[in-house]
């Protein structure tokens, strides 16, 4: 960019304060739209900003893994021809997506006939047809086990909503007319978010919107660069497992820093699988970029430019860049969390839980998705927080009043799980327990990892307690499913935070 297109400072961060408040915005509708309790209470659902060439202008401060990953979403459409009034629809894993439950809509941006930039939302559906009931199966073996694959394909044509394509995908979910609700919310987001880049632009003019864009890139890059040259140069390894069905995966990294840049290299991964573990790039590389912020600068502008310091490498048909159609409802939410937990490993970091403790349940009748907090890791000069979800996911809990409420059980236990998390100078942070009741018959479904290894800790901290899944008192395997019959009783006690430093030397 010339130094005559550079917005003054004042003027750049009051841009940057209108991409972020704009961001906000579109969650507001989303969530206040929303009919699913998974979006309205859980807050399952992210939005971002990009500009006219599909680079990521700003985010929301919503769920890691679906922010990292929705500029590949959007890389999808980039390509098309692109009216006022449109909108696109996708959520296949292998052209955008992560997996299927996450359904992305994207909305171009124009200012008259100039496009001036793409308003994106992701948001967890309750179900998306699988044959387990709320889509995230424990055992699925291929992709199309999983639900109804959209690959990327035109909602709306010129402010007109095609009708049929939106009843044909609904109709073949549970729920259609709650789906239904939810896209429409999300289209309401993206309405929101095109109306205030468009009053943007307006205000600004088009030009000096696109220059401002371009120069917050540039500065989120200097930032993270300057961080990354802090950090001493030379190679970092580590390695962990995934809890398969049939034994663990193990998953392998090494992390080179030079100068200000950092290479993230997973060669010597497991090779993609049976089960549902395996991961699209996309998902990789949005733990990577989680990452990268937290080692670095996590205050840094929520922007493409941030991460051009960050190379990775990943094989092409190992776990963490898996081919089609291998399964994937496990990849976006359990792997992901071990991607990211590698990168801080090798770092020095203590892990947090590791895990987002996915717990699905329903029937013909509803549909609940549940993930649940745990302990987070220590720090090197802090206890780590007890009860909060850790690393890829950042979604709220659903009331137990809303619970009970909306779906057919009883909450017995919601409570600290006290002690779980690892000793150390500081201790690692405390699990949850959440015991519920089916009050008729449903199946359920558990995606959970940390159960037979532990969370570690960090220079001679203790890991934390690993997790338990258990139903009428007896433990399951970490990935379970089955059926609930009324009465039945379901428990889940999320693993601690690993410890920082050796005990009694803080």
């Amino acid at each position: 960019m010339s130094a005559g297109r550079r917005l003054d400072p004042i003027a750049l961060q009051v841009m940057l304060g209108a991409l972020r408040a704009a961001c906000d915005e579109m969650g507001a509708v989303l969530v206040r739209s929303a009919h699913s309790a998974n979006i309205k209470e859980r807050r399952d659902a992210s939005t971002a900003l990009f500009d006219a060439e599909g680079r990521m202008a700003m985010q929301a401060e919503h769920i890691p893994v679906h922010l990292g990953a929705m500029p590949s979403a959007v890389a999808a459409v980039l390509g098309e021809d692109h009216r006022s009034g449109d909108a696109w629809i996708l959520n296949d894993p292998f052209a955008g997506g992560t997996h299927l439950p996450d359904i992305t809509v994207i909305t171009p941006v124009f200012s008259g006939r100039q496009r001036i930039g793409f308003a994106a939302s992701r948001a967890h559906h309750a179900d998306v047809g699988a044959r387990e009931p709320g889509s995230m199966p424990s055992d699925s073996r291929t992709l199309a086990d999983e639900g109804v694959v959209i690959g990327p394909t035109r909602l709306a044509r010129g402010g007109r909503l095609d009708r049929d394509l939106l009843d044909d995908l609904t109709g073949r979910m549970r729920d259609a007319r709650q789906r239904e609700a939810d896209l429409r919310a999300q289209l309401a987001a993206n309405r929101t978010g095109a109306a205030r880049l468009e009053e943007l632009a307006d205000r600004m003019g088009p030009e000096a919107l696109q220059a401002g864009m371009e120069e917050t890139q540039d500065y989120a890059e200097r930032r993270t660069r300057a961080r990354i040259a802090e950090i001493e140069d030379g190679e970092r390894c580590s390695r962990d497992v995934l809890e398969a069905a049939d034994g663990d995966l193990g998953v392998a990294l090494r992390a080179a820093v030079t100068g200000e840049e950092v290479l993230l290299d997973f060669t010597g991964t497991t090779a993609q699988h049976s089960g549902n573990l395996n991961c699209p790039l996309a998902v990789t590389l949005s733990a990577c970029y989680f990452a990268l912020r937290v080692i670095c600068d996590p205050d840094v502008p929520a922007c493409a430019g941030a991460y051009r310091p960050l190379t990775v490498m990943a094989p092409d048909g190992c776990l963490l860049n898996a081919r089609a159609p291998a399964a994937v409802a496990a990849g976006n939410v359990e792997t992901s969390s071990r991607v990211a937990d590698l990168v801080l490993g090798a770092f020095g970091r203590a892990l947090g839980q590791g895990t987002m403790n996915n717990l699905t349940l329903g029937n013909d009748a509803f549909t609940y998705y549940e993930t649940l907090g745990g302990g987070q890791g220590a720090c090197a000069d802090a206890d780590g927080p007890s009860a909060v979800h850790v690393a890829m996911s950042n979604t709220l809990n659903t009331p137990l009043e809303a619970l009970e409420l909306e779906f057919p059980l009883r909450a017995i236990e919601y409570s600290l799980r006290r002690d779980s998390g690892g000793a150390g100078a500081h201790h690692g942070g405390d699990g949850v327990v959440r015991e519920v009741e089916a009050l008729e018959r449903m199946r359920y479904s558990l995606i959970t990892e940390r159960r037979r290894h532990r969370p570690p800790g960090a220079r001679g901290g203790s890991p934390g307690t690993p997790g338990r899944n258990l139903l009428n008192g007896v433990e399951l395997e970490p990935k379970a499913s089955g059926t609930l019959e009324p009465g039945d009783r379901l428990r889940i006690e999320t693993p601690g935070g690993g410890g920082h430093g050796t005990p009694g030397r803080a």
